[in-house]
């Protein structure tokens, strides 16, 4: 399962934050603490984080309600932003057109750099698991998208594709019996409920 941080000032101002380490602002502590008793609901057997404040807070409330530690991993961080970091969105598209029109910051990390990354993090965490275990990871929204697209095998050209996560919703990952990746719910913000359809890649046939 994986969950973005809660809300931030500079979510709401619009800011990229890249690696920025910007804490949860009061809104986000109880966008946090809502959405940890809802996760706790699955009994999940494992945690890791991104270090960054506004993902640790946001683990540590799923921590308390759990009781299960929280691992960190660097290599959850949210994508390095360059020059971008601190600006707004407006700010970025006036000062930046043509690094914007590619998404590309300056001095920042290229999405398949992040992808790698996070996926490679992924990978890690998900070996340590058990084969019932059930692993929440807590990180950012840029960074869990890539890294989702990476671990579902999705070629670069249709990243984009993959939605983005709101503040403190997840997206739920089953394994598959050829070992690779299914997406279950993408930018959830409720609880997982089963599939009924006549579509023969359910999970539940």
């Amino acid at each position: 399962m994986l969950w973005r941080h809660g809300q931030t000032t500079w979510n709401v101002e619009r800011r990229f934050q890249g690696k920025t380490d910007i804490p949860l602002d009061e809104t986000g502590v109880g966008q946090a603490e809502r959405a940890a008793r809802l996760l706790a609901g699955l009994k999940p057997t494992a945690i890791t984080a991104s270090p960054l404040q506004r993902a640790a807070k946001t683990a540590a409330a799923l921590a308390a309600v759990t009781g299960l530690p929280v691992s960190y991993d660097q290599d959850l961080v949210e994508r390095d932003g360059g020059k971008w970091e601190g600006l707004t969105s407006t700010e970025i598209r006036e000062q930046y057109p043509a690094e914007h029109a590619i998404w590309q910051p300056p001095g920042g990390e290229t999405s398949e750099q992040v992808a790698e990354r996070v996926g490679a993090a992924l990978k890690r965490a998900i070996d340590r698991l058990p084969r019932d275990g059930l692993l929440v990871v807590a990180s950012h929204g840029a960074a869990l998208r890539l890294g989702m697209a990476h671990l579902l095998g999705f070629p670069e050209q249709i990243w984009e594709r993959l939605g983005g996560l709101s503040n403190c919703c997840w997206s739920v990952l089953a394994e598959m019996r050829d070992g690779g990746w299914r997406l279950i719910e993408h930018n959830a913000g409720t609880l997982p409920e089963p599939v009924l359809s006549d579509d023969r890649s359910d999970n539940g046939t």
